[in-house]
């Protein structure tokens, strides 16, 4: 219980310099702001010393923040993160299995929406089917999102794309880059794999609880560090644009685009999310193959229906309505 009112606290005094990132802020100020004592706030401010913020203090003017460490924290992200909810509850750790499993026990424990969990490595990430996610240490982003919308359980498969359509718009700002979409999950740069979004579900048979989104992000990977099976099909951000990528920056990015898409989506439904989606699909109008738990569909892919559902128009003029598939695309 302490250690939770410790992290309010300090959530509170980041977001007052967020707010005031050029102002000095009182002692006094800031206890009102955080609901406890200057002597706390004191306390507050050094231990984010410790972590490598650094702060001019003047008397009888108060705090002002100066720069902020290189390396990644909970702190640090918050520092500037411009949301309502999500990435308000943020649990940063160094090393996880997955944070997708640690995402889904808080969510069983009732987290709340926008709670995400980050982590500098993964030793068991995964995606979609199961597959293995390579996740090297210091490197990308590895995270999941905690939501809780209130649609019927055949809409979930939408939040996936929702959150390709957030991550392709933040990645486009972040760092200039022109990312594509290839159904349903994979975000590619010169068709090379940068990013893959699993999307699970914790429902009862009649209404869904929570949506865990995991996300993965190949940030300022190098080529040696990918797996030698994967090199001619994986790429990192930093490959493609030759610089190193401001990870903290971009999380925030992905948070805020994301959380207005999200809001977006629940006032006015799928329709607007489906159009922006369409227009970053790499596959939509070419031919592809989409490989099934039946069987091979080939054919041109024609769009996506309104619950996300890939569109594929055979040769014999039969429309085909792909739900789950890996898909190749031909030409």
């Amino acid at each position: 219980m302490a250690e939770r009112v410790q992290s309010e606290i300090r959530k509170k005094l980041i977001d007052a310099f967020t707010r005031n990132e050029t102002e000095y802020l009182s002692g006094q100020h800031l206890a009102d702001i955080a609901g406890c004592t200057r002597t706390a706030v004191w306390k507050h401010i050094e231990e984010l010393r410790k972590e490598g913020f650094e702060f001019e203090a003047v008397r009888r003017k108060g705090y002002k923040i100066i720069s902020i460490p290189d390396n990644m924290s909970a702190d640090k992200i918050t520092l500037g993160l411009n949301t309502e909810f999500l990435g308000r509850n943020l649990h940063y750790h160094d090393s996880v299995e997955s944070t997708q499993k640690n995402a889904y026990k808080l969510a069983y424990d009732n987290a709340e929406e926008g709670t995400v969990v980050i982590a500098e490595e993964q030793t068991a990430g995964r995606g979609r089917m199961d597959r293995k996610w390579h996740s090297p240490k210091y490197t990308g982003i590895w995270m999941s999102l905690i939501l809780r919308p209130k649609i019927p359980i055949p809409k979930a498969p939408q939040l996936t794309l929702i959150t390709a359509v957030g991550v392709v718009q933040a990645i486009e700002e972040v760092t200039g880059l022109l990312p594509e979409i290839k159904w349903p999950n994979d975000i590619l740069i010169n068709g090379k794999k940068i990013t893959g979004i699993l999307t699970e579900l914790q429902a009862e048979s009649d209404r869904i609880n929570s949506i865990i989104i995991g996300i993965g992000i190949n940030v300022n990977t190098g080529i040696e560090d990918f797996p030698e099976d994967i090199r001619t099909i994986a790429s990192s951000l930093a490959i493609e644009s030759e610089k190193i990528i401001d990870r903290e920056k971009l999380i925030r990015t992905i948070l805020e685009k994301l959380e207005k898409l999200y809001l977006l989506y629940l006032e006015k439904g799928f329709f607007p999310i489906k159009l922006m989606w369409e227009s970053y699909a790499i596959s939509i109008g070419k031919q592809i193959t989409a490989r099934t738990l039946t069987g091979e569909i080939k054919g041109k892919a024609t769009g996506i229906t309104e619950d996300g559902v890939l569109l594929i128009e055979d040769l014999a003029g039969e429309i085909h309505n792909i739900y789950s598939a890996d898909i190749q695309i031909e030409g």
